[in-house]
């Protein structure tokens, strides 16, 4: 179909956040195993959240080619490495990233933009990667790509400020980077998202549908929303 940017998207509902868990880890694996078939490694860019906590998990348990695989982050929050709330502090508490064979953590201690700095030679390197995972906020942010902030179109990594929600300092990959990728997963779990779920398919420009819209043809979602999905057939 054609028409909105939304239709070029798979859509996938399954109604337990668990099983979506379970069907990402698959999708992941799939994705791997072509990944180093084709070229000897498998790059994937991790989100921040309880979903792909729960990813993490089962992916640490199963049996992959880790010393092939190189995890990335799509985002941070400026604190400590050892912070609770870093998605890099919580990756290594599930096991992932002790398993892959390269971890890169943004070194967001560093402060916004020289953590930007920092890992934005990394991203270069790695580009395209093989597979992007996102996750969508209430507002439609995704990354730290949040409503009304402007981001510097040219730039693989950013500098982030005056976020909406704590802590205000964060380092996101930008779009160019985030969309430089073979596929890209986005899960949408609860019923806090419906709202800006609904948003997205009627065509409001959130960071989400912005950055999905130039991946046509490579993007899935993932979301127990079945009533808003019903609603906008697609």
């Amino acid at each position: 179909m054609t028409g909105t940017p939304w239709q070029d998207i798979r859509w996938f509902v399954i109604d337990d956040a668990a099983a979506i868990a379970k069907a990402v880890v698959a999708m992941i694996t799939q994705s791997a195993n072509t990944a180093i078939e084709q070229h000897g490694r498998f790059s994937l860019v991790l989100a921040g959240g309880t979903t792909p906590q729960v990813v993490y998990q089962r992916l640490a348990s199963s049996e992959q080619a880790w010393a092939k695989w190189q995890l990335y982050y799509g985002d941070e929050r400026c604190l400590p490495p050892e912070h609770a709330e870093r998605n890099s502090q919580m990756v290594m508490e599930t096991g992932l990233a002790q398993r892959a064979g390269a971890h890169y953590p943004i070194p967001a201690e560093l402060g916004a933009e020289a953590g930007a700095a920092a890992y934005a030679p990394l991203v270069a390197a790695a580009l395209p990667f093989d597979m992007v995972l996102l996750g969508m906020g209430e507002d439609g942010h995704t990354a730290s790509l949040f409503p009304g902030h402007e981001v510097d179109g040219s730039a693989l990594v950013l500098p982030v400020h005056n976020a909406p929600k704590p802590p205000p300092d964060r380092i996101s990959l930008s779009p160019k980077a985030l969309q430089s990728c073979t596929e890209m997963i986005v899960m949408v779990t609860g019923s806090g998202k419906a709202d800006a779920l609904q948003r997205w398919l009627q065509g409001e420009p959130l960071p989400i549908a912005q950055l999905t819209a130039a991946c046509p043809g490579r993007v899935t979602v993932m979301t127990d929303q079945r009533e808003v999905l019903e609603g906008n057939p697609h």
